[in-house]
């Protein structure tokens, strides 16, 4: 799981960013008005409404936006209609890359997603080419420096844990999906500071990048990331520590 933990932690220090600017809560407010049309309004029966909720108030989003975007996704206020495609495709090194979009016009999209890539050095692919190289996972990152590893490995594993590595300056603990509210919350209960926790897709090998090829692919997923369609993407890179640093600074 080599660099990964660096990764989501740059991620979130983006997201941050993102937020400040409000680039963020567009993303969200999609993803809570889906959550609401699937599974609807009410977060505690609904485990995907409830996660986007806590996304949202993570980065402050205002409780009357929330509010808006579920009764949007309810039906209750007007809003528009979106569809959830993945798509799949290699950036510069044979990186694999999956994005994960909602769109209100397809053919917008893919030509937006298809053009990225090319800039970038890389290309799409067809459905299923690199999906296979990665599994879903609900991903907690503490820091070694602020937590007991045998209290956390205990509070972990009891909770349902699949697995606790520890990784440079951090301990990563991985979950079946299901599993995730519930290691989360028993580490939230104990008062666990966590860098990172997100259900997210955890590559099973990585690709060492290096010098520009580093450099493009970090330009390739930032520029995927800035795209209002985009809610998440996922590669298996593994790229030095200083270099994601400059990004996340």
């Amino acid at each position: 799981m080599s660099g990964h933990s660096k990764w989501a932690t740059t991620k979130h220090k983006k997201a941050a960013t993102d937020a400040k600017r409000g680039k963020i809560f567009t993303k969200i407010t999609k993803e809570i008005t889906v959550a609401a049309r699937l599974g609807g309004g009410d977060p505690d029966g609904n485990p995907r409404l409830r996660t986007a909720v806590a996304k949202a108030k993570s980065v402050s989003m205002p409780a009357d936006n929330i509010k808006r975007a579920i009764q949007k996704g309810t039906g209750e206020l007007p809003g528009v209609s979106y569809e959830e495609i993945i798509y799949e495709g290699y950036g510069p090194g044979g990186v694999a890359v999956i994005i994960e979009v909602m769109t209100d016009n397809r053919n917008r999209t893919v030509s937006e997603i298809r053009n990225i890539f090319s800039k970038a050095g890389g290309n799409m692919g067809e459905a299923g080419c690199v999906a296979w190289m990665f599994h879903k996972k609900g991903y907690l990152v503490a820091n070694r420096a602020k937590v007991d590893e045998e209290k956390l490995m205990t509070l972990a594993l009891d909770a349902g844990a699949e697995d606790m590595q520890a990784e440079d300056d951090n301990f990563v603990i991985t979950t079946a999906p299901h599993d995730f509210e519930k290691v989360k919350k028993a580490l939230e209960d104990a008062a666990v500071p966590l860098e990172v926790n997100e259900v997210t897709m955890v590559p099973q090998t990585y690709v060492k990048l290096e010098g520009k090829e580093a450099q493009q692919m970090l330009r390739l997923v930032e520029t995927l990331e800035d795209n209002d369609d985009v809610q998440n993407v996922y590669a298996n890179f593994d790229i030095p520590e200083e270099i994601l640093s400059a990004i996340g600074a």
